[in-house]
């Protein structure tokens, strides 16, 4: 039988530290759970987390491919209120047909490309009570 995973963290570089502080304290306002000096954890969920380490040889531009995806069943809440605080968005809230989701996307201080994004599909795990991993 395969231990359980209890907690999750992503953890990303970045080279200003205290700017991405900002952004993901005071726009996104999320919980900040543990400062290390060089690395900011912040709760996104139950059991999942977001860090940031302070690193040198982070460059300008953002990694290719990167996506974080932060799930919401407000996908429109989320644009309202983090327009209020003047985010640009790259995409406005929209239907994906081909994955069925809900979706829009901005980026953060580092160029990371974050989406806030509400599955539709009554599969997902998150849409069903009582699922375990």
């Amino acid at each position: 039988m395969r231990p359980s995973i209890d907690q999750q963290v992503t953890f990303l570089y970045t080279a200003d530290l205290q700017q991405t502080a900002v952004f993901y304290e005071t726009i996104l306002e999320l919980p900040l759970v543990l400062d290390q000096g060089a690395c900011r954890i912040y709760a996104t969920g139950s059991g999942a987390f977001l860090g940031f380490c302070q690193h040198l040889s982070a460059g300008t531009a953002p990694p290719a491919g990167v996506i974080l995806t932060l799930v919401s069943q407000d996908v429109d809440g989320w644009y309202a209120f983090l327009q209020e605080k003047g985010v640009l968005f790259e995409k406005a809230p929209a239907y994906n047909e081909k994955f069925n989701i809900y979706h829009c996307f901005l980026r953060d201080p580092n160029g990371y490309l974050l989406e806030i994004q509400r599955f539709l599909d009554p599969g997902w795990p998150g849409l069903r009570r009582g699922h375990d991993i």
